[in-house]
């Protein structure tokens, strides 16, 4: 049996329709982003502008070639004073979690930030997902705040977590 090929690396702009991909499984089988519509490609080429224009990292994580995973992180309030406070976001394709690729992205990414000079990293994580809150347990954030019942997926309502690092 042939050992899997990993490579986690900065995203590229032809990575953004595995990005993509990526994103809209995530809206139509999850509620790890709380959105009810695919995005199309003018939305993630925007995403991907925007990422340049501000000089925030996208990660890539590719398994024998494919673009499996992504994290990245922008903005988590727009007034000049959170500056150094930054949102992030970790995905991985559904037939490739498990594996570890989501603990090597989240690592990625917090990695990023501390070169990059963010003081805070803000995971928003639903509240059922569990697995999730363990992965950011395990690399040092804590529950910061439960937020009840403030989208509806699904046919129900969700509960936001909010995670943070100090870094």
């Amino acid at each position: 049996m042939q050992k899997e090929s990993e490579l986690l690396r900065p995203a590229v702009h032809s990575d953004l329709n595995a990005i993509l991909n990526i994103y809209n499984e995530a809206i139509e089988r999850t509620t790890a982003i709380y959105e009810y519509n695919a995005f199309d490609f003018a939305y993630i080429e925007a995403w991907w502008q925007q990422r340049l224009k501000e000089t925030w990292p996208v990660i890539a994580l590719e398994c024998d070639g494919q673009v499996v995973g992504f994290a990245t992180y922008g903005t988590f309030r727009a007034r000049a004073a959170y500056r150094t406070t930054m949102e992030h976001s970790v995905y991985v394709l559904e037939q490739f979690r498990g594996r570890g690729f989501g603990k090597r992205l989240l690592q990625a990414i917090v990695e990023a930030a501390r070169d990059n000079g963010v003081h805070v990293l803000i995971g928003g994580i639903d509240a059922d997902n569990k697995l999730s809150i363990a992965l950011h347990e395990s690399n040092g954030f804590r529950i910061a705040g439960h937020l009840h019942e403030v989208a509806y997926k699904f046919d129900r309502w969700l509960d936001l977590v909010f995670m943070e690092k100090m870094l």
